[in-house]
């Protein structure tokens, strides 16, 4: 089941027209698609957070437009890091019996046994491209950790649960490793060495 989002047509471009909308707590957006005309229009930012929470990223939308529904996902979305607030959002609309591309977020679950053994945690892959229907779009795709040891990797092939999707990757690129743990020498260039005078030379033994 899609959840709704209302949203209003948009045709004034302007600058200030832009500040207006966001200072009344709305977010300038496009909805584009195959059947669809690309149409601007704005939404409320409140409505979009809480959507998003509920859900998730990849969830399908039913955009409400003056009256006209479009089931829709979130495709892309500008946020600006020093209000940590979202000020644009690209909606595209789906045929919900049509495969189609999507980034889906990776997250590890469990206790690592190799981090417990003083190993260190690599995780150089954080989301995957996927390719399903968008009703099968998972908000995430977890993957468990918890009897990795030190000097092993889990790649792409290792995901093995079951899914209506599949992950457009190499399936032996990495997701997580544990590396061992940095060992660092410290060496004294003094210790064992014939000590030195002010000038750099061997000491001379006191005379008594």
């Amino acid at each position: 089941m899609s959840t709704v989002l209302q949203a209003m047509e948009r045709s004034d471009f302007r600058n200030s027209s832009l500040r207006e909308l966001r200072e009344q707590g709305n977010i300038p957006a496009v909805v584009y698609g195959t059947k669809v005309d690309n149409k601007s229009v704005y939404i409320s930012s409140a409505d979009l957070i809480k959507m998003i929470r509920e859900i998730g990223r990849n969830g399908i939308i039913s955009l409400d437009i003056n009256g006209s529904k479009h089931e829709v996902i979130l495709s892309d979305y500008q946020h600006d890091p020093l209000r940590n607030e979202i000020i644009h959002a690209d909606f595209r609309a789906v045929d919900m019996s049509s495969e189609i591309h999507a980034e889906v977020r990776l997250v590890l679950v469990g206790d690592a046994a190799g981090v417990k053994d003083g190993g260190v945690m690599q995780q150089p892959v954080h989301a995957v491209t996927i390719t399903a229907k968008p009703n099968q779009i998972p908000p995430a795709i977890e993957v468990d950790v918890t009897n990795l040891q030190i000097g092993e990797n889990l790649t792409i092939g290792d995901i093995t649960s079951d899914r209506n999707y599949q992950i457009n990757h190499d399936p032996e690129e990495v997701i997580v490793s544990i590396l061992p743990p940095k060992q660092e020498e410290e060496r004294d260039q003094q210790e064992g060495g014939t000590p030195e005078n002010e000038q750099g030379g061997p000491a001379k033994p006191s005379e008594e």
